[in-house]
C-alpha cells in the first residue's frame, strides 16, 4: 500500500488547522558538508544545566566517530543561556546557536531548530538530558531495522524510571495520555518523552507543517506522522525526573489538553486516509 501524497495531506491539514507560520528572519539557513546526525536541544532559561548537556553530547557523538552537529535553540530566554550557548559555538564548530527573539514554547523552538538541521538522521532531546544519551543506540536500532521514527517511551514495560515525578504528576501524565489515544492517537503510550530519534528528511516535512508551538506540539507530530503511514516505534529506555522542570502542572496543561481538543477538531474536517499496520512497541531486552 502506498502512503498518501505528503503534499496532498499537508494541503488539507493547514486549510482545516491555519497556516503554519514561517521561520523567523534570522534563522539560519545552513548547506556544506554531510552530516550523519543532527542534535537538536531547544532551551528556555537553562544556564544552570545546558552546559553540562552539551559537554555530554559532544563527548559522546565525537567518540562515535560521527559527523555530527548540535543545534541549539535558545527560546527567548532571560537568562544567560543564550550567551551560554554563543560560547559553546565559539569554541566548536559542530555547535550551531538557533535564537528566538521571544518566548515561543517548546515546540516553536524545537521545529526552528529541526529546519535548519541537515543530518540523515535528527535527534530531539530535553535540555536536561532526561533520557541519558547512552539511550541514543536503542532508537537507532529501530531506524534500522525499518522504523521511520522512534521514540523514547517511559510507559513501556521495560522502561526503567530511575527517578520519578511526583505522584501528581504521575496522574496528570496519565490522564493527558488517556485523551491523546482516544482522540488522536491508539495504541502510543508516551508521546511526551523528548527523546525522539527521526529519519531526517521526515523530521524535516513533519516539522515544517508544525503549527502548535507549546508543549502539545510531540502529539501533532506524531499525528501527522501517522496520518501519513509512517513507521513510528516507542522504545523502552532509561528515564529520570529533574526536579527543576520548566513545565507548569496546571497552565501548560490546561494549554495542553486546549492544543489537542483543537487539533481532533481540525483532524474531524479532513477525510480519513487509511490507517497504517500499526505503530510497534519496541519492550527492550
Amino acid at each position: 500500500m502506498s502512503r498518501p501524497s505528503w503534499v496532498g495531506v499537508t494541503a488539507t491539514y493547514v486549510r482545516a488547522y491555519g497556516a503554519a507560520p514561517g521561520p523567523d528572519e534570522n534563522e539560519p539557513v545552513l548547506s556544506g558538508d554531510s552530516i550523519d546526525v543532527s542534535i537538536v536541544v531547544p532551551a528556555f532559561n537553562e544556564e544552570r544545566r545546558l552546559g553540562r548537556t552539551v559537554n555530554v553530547l559532544i563527548e559522546y557523538f565525537r567518540g562515535r566517530s560521527l559527523r555530527f552537529e548540535v543545534i541549539l535553540v535558545d527560546d527567548g530566554s532571560r537568562d544567560s543561556t543564550l550567551d551560554l550557548m554563543r560560547g559553546f559555538a565559539a569554541a566548536n564548530a559542530a555547535v550551531k546557536v538557533v535564537s528566538l527573539a521571544s518566548n515561543r514554547g517548546k515546540g516553536r523552538a524545537t521545529a526552528a531548530g529541526v529546519m535548519i538541521t541537515r543530518g540523515a538522521i535528527v535527534l530531539t532531546t530535553d535540555a536536561d538530558l532526561s533520557t541519558p544519551i547512552d539511550e541514543f543506540d536503542k532508537l537507532l536500532a529501530q531506524l534500522a531495522g525499518g522504523a521511520d521514527i522512534a521514540i523514547a517511551s517511559r510507559a513501556a514495560a521495560a522502561s526503567v524510571i530511575a527517578v520519578g515525578q511526583p505522584s501528581y504528576r504521575v496522574m496528570m501524565g496519565r490522564a493527558f495520555n488517556r485523551i491523546v489515544q482516544l482522540l488522536l492517537l491508539p495504541g502510543i503510550k508516551d508521546t511526551q518523552c523528548g527523546f525522539k530519534l527521526y529519519q531526517g528528511p521526515i523530521a524535516r516535512e513533519l516539522f515544517g507543517s508544525s503549527r502548535i508551538d507549546g508543549f502539545a506540539f510531540d502529539v501533532e507530530i506524531l499525528v501527522l506522522a501517522v496520518r501519513l503511514r509512517y513507521r513510528v516505534c516507542e522504545v523502552a529506555v532509561r528515564w529520570e525526573n529533574s526536579p527543576d522542570s520548566r513545565v507548569s502542572p496546571v497552565r501548560h496543561s490546561l494549554e495542553m489538553l486546549r492544543d489537542v481538543l483543537r487539533l481532533r477538531l481540525s483532524l474531524a474536517r479532513i477525510r480519513r486516509e487509511p490507517e497504517p499496520a500499526l505503530i510497534g512497541v519496541d519492550q527492550g531486552a
